[in-house]
Parts: C-alpha cells; structure tokens; sequence
C-alpha cells in the first residue's frame, strides 16, 4: 500500500492543477480614418516597413521587471504578430491624423512620401509605465527626415489588458506627433 501513495499523491495533485489559459491581445486603432478621393493636391505616405527588435518579434507581450532583465510572457500572446499589428494601427491613426492625404501599407506612385519606422520598445515596465521607443525616417522628394521618439506612459490599473490599452494609446500619440512633424 506505501508504495502506490506516492503514485496516488501525483495522480491527485496532476488532477488539480489546470493548464494556464492563454489570451491573445490585439492592438485598438484608435483614430477612424477619413474617406480621401485621389486629386492634383493629395499627399501619398507609403509606410514602408515597421521593424521591430528581435525580443519584441515573439508571440508574448514583453515585460521589462528590472533595470536589465525582461521577460516575454508565455500565455498573455499578441493575437497577430506585433509588427503587423504596430504598422496596422498606424496606417489607421496616421490616415485619422492627416485628412486628405492617402496613407497605404502598399506603394502607390512615385510621387509618394516614404515612412519606415524602428521600434526598439514597446513594453510593461516594473514602475507601471508602458514603454515605446524608437525612430523613425521619412523620405520626402529624396530629402530624408529622422526623429527618435521615446514615449512612458503611467498605467491606469495593473494588468496585461491595462498594459495593452496603455501601448495602444501611445502608438496612437506617437501617431499624432508624427503626422506633425509631416
């Protein structure tokens, strides 16, 4: 009888432990683009590319818990990946930004304006901040532009929904100060 209560023990403590849920989150734009009809005046951005650091391209939402270490969660998971999402919500929020110019993911002409975009953070941190971090470059008539933005946000309440909403809300303010600086 001794010798089956370790197995017994086990096959109890396995019943009751769950295996973690997973939830994926997306990225809200939140601007609402304008209708915008091709004309002589219409400014073109095309938005290249967004690159982002390699410890961002991970399917879990990062979280800085020090001054060095990082951790990159394991069940709170990005819905598509970041960079998708980062250009998705950009091309939204720049097109509710700058009524009557044509913001595109897809080149459209020569005469078009080109915006490609670095992003080296886009995180929690320990001190309830959401971090966004990087740069980026426009290439207006062959002139090119280059602006380093670095943005902390305090969080309204704890949490990875929270966390989220907090980054969607400064993509959207880097967003705004990008289509001022155009």
């Amino acid at each position: 009888m001794m010798k089956w209560l370790p197995i017994a023990l086990t096959l109890l403590l396995s019943a009751c432990s769950s295996t973690p849920k997973k939830t994926y989150y997306q990225l809200q734009a939140l601007g609402m683009p304008a209708p915008v009809s091709s004309g002589a005046s219409t400014r073109e951005l095309w938005l290249e590319h967004i690159f982002v650091a390699d410890y961002l391209m991970q399917n879990g939402v990062v979280f800085q818990t020090n001054d060095v270490q990082y951790v990159i969660a394991q069940n709170n998971l990005w819905a598509s990946p970041l960079d998708q999402q980062l250009q998705q919500t950009l091309v939204t929020n720049l097109s509710s930004a700058l009524p009557g110019w044509v913001i595109s993911s897809q080149p459209m002409s020569r005469n078009q304006d080109v915006l490609n975009v670095s992003i080296s953070g886009f995180h929690g941190r320990f001190d309830g901040k959401a971090v966004i971090r990087g740069e980026w470059i426009l290439n207006h008539q062959g002139r090119l532009i280059k602006r380093p933005f670095n943005l902390e946000l305090k969080q309204s309440e704890d949490g990875y929904d929270a966390l989220v909403r907090t980054l969607a809300e400064g993509w959207q303010k880097e967003a705004g100060s990008i289509a001022n600086q155009l």
